[in-house]
């Protein structure tokens, strides 16, 4: 079996991004800068920054800003679920509204699929809940410098 098709793209994009980082954060148990920790999971440190912030808003990590600056874990390894992770960086909001309107068959449709979609990433995310991060990186056998 092939090592570039075992790609799974469940969740909003950065939730796997954001894992990566925060097993960084971790392994190095350091404050580590957006530009460090986007070479370490290859990817841009714009981007980093974005999902860090939605970490930091979450409680996850924590930003010092300036020259020295950077992220680091507010939480232990193994108190950080994914599903933590999956919540902080998906936008999804805990409860959302439907509005059922009466009108046409596939606006019905649509709201339905939307309620069913968002009972499903509900489920996910209580799944999610049930690894940490420690989890993660005990299956993992890596070099930090």
């Amino acid at each position: 079996m092939s090592t570039a098709n075992r790609g799974v793209n469940i969740g909003p994009p950065r939730f796997k991004i954001a894992v990566h980082s925060i097993v960084w954060l971790a392994k190095s148990g350091k404050m580590l800068s957006s530009a460090m920790i986007a070479d370490q999971v290859d990817s841009h440190a714009t981007f980093m920054r974005r999902v860090m912030q939605q970490l930091a808003a979450a409680a996850i990590v924590e930003s010092k800003g300036g020259r020295e600056g950077g992220y680091l874990l507010r939480v232990p390894a193994d108190q950080i679920t994914l599903g933590d992770i999956y919540s902080a960086v998906s936008n999804m909001p805990s409860e959302v509204e439907f509005n059922v309107d009466c009108g046409e068959a596939g606006e019905q449709l649509d709201i339905e699929l939307e309620k069913i979609l968002h009972e499903v990433e509900l489920r996910t995310i209580d799944y999610l809940r049930e690894y940490t991060i420690a989890d993660v990186m005990n299956r993992v056998d890596f070099f930090v410098i």
